[in-house]
């Protein structure tokens, strides 16, 4: 997964091998990267975390009430720090000027179609999970009303964001290139509308709802699938950013977009993830009460 391919220059003397890890900690790993694997532990530590708050609001607590919420901040910062170095020094350092030939993209697209299927395989588990909760007593109880118009509007603006990446996309194969930063703007607004929506909506519930991770284990499959997408969306939402200043700085042209190709892979992947989860989430559980 990569954001490289604007220029045919090639500013490093590798031997038109590309080195993402140059700059990297800890050096003498060749292409050896730390910040994937660093990145990796904060987002498990995420889930960590929510099992340990989960076992801390207990009537008889394994653990202290404070441990929950303050592994979740570490392992927040943790994940936010390998993001930051995975996105700087592998996306940003050493591919801001540098180009990609025609096999190296080729590479970077298959790269991306392999990391979506981990992806795939990851929410499968959780909705496997969710269809073994759905096989015992249904509904569960402090069950709120999912289907609102908040989450009608929600998936609308993210759909549509798919549509305008879409367009924009074509016109930068076309050469229009006013026309394809327009459209990115648009549905960066909208990636970035859609998940202040999330924040929203988990406000609803959680403080006019009283429906919390705690609410059994429809609660925690709800907020563990929500929450894995809306932290999808955000991670797209940065690559989006990413290929929006290149795309400003005069990057990317119509032979020469593998950045927005891959990046689009992902936002429409996650796209076609949130249709599942309103159908299967949001209007399965309103079916079955």
């Amino acid at each position: 997964m990569s954001l490289a391919d604007d220029t045919t220059e090639d500013h490093g003397d590798h031997g038109g091998h590309h080195l993402p890890a140059v700059e990297d900690w800890p050096r003498g790993f060749g292409e050896a990267s730390w910040w994937p694997f660093i990145t990796a532990v904060g987002a498990a530590g995420i889930y960590v975390a929510a099992a340990l708050f989960v076992l801390g609001r207990a009537e008889d607590p394994l653990v202290g009430p404070m441990v929950g919420p303050a592994a979740t901040v570490a392992s927040i910062v943790l994940f936010l720090a390998g993001l930051y170095g995975w996105l700087y020094h592998a996306f940003v350092v050493n591919f801001w000027e540098r180009g990609t030939d025609h096999h190296s993209a080729h590479t970077l697209r298959l790269a991306m179609i392999c990391f979506l299927g981990s992806e795939v395989a990851t929410f499968g588990a959780g909705f496997v999970y969710y269809f073994f909760i759905r096989a015992g007593a249904w509904p569960p109880e402090n069950l709120p009303h999912l289907l609102g118009s908040l989450i009608v509007i929600n998936t609308a603006i993210l759909v549509l964001s798919s549509f305008t990446l879409h367009f924009g996309h074509v016109a930068l194969r076309k050469g229009n290139r006013s026309r394809f930063l327009q459209w990115m703007a648009v549905t960066l607004t909208l990636g970035i509308v859609f998940i202040g929506g999330q924040v929203y909506e988990y406000y609803e519930f959680i403080v006019n709802e009283g429906f919390t991770l705690t609410e059994g284990a429809f609660g925690s499959a709800f907020y563990g699938l929500t929450g894995l997408h809306g932290l999808h969306v955000s991670l797209g939402a940065v690559l989006l950013g990413i290929v929006f200043v290149r795309a400003l700085k005069g990057q990317y042209s119509a032979e020469r977009h593998t950045s927005v190709s891959t990046a689009s892979m992902y936002w429409h992947f996650v796209d076609v993830v949130w249709i599942f989860l309103v159908v299967v989430l949001y209007v399965g559980a309103e079916i079955g009460a």
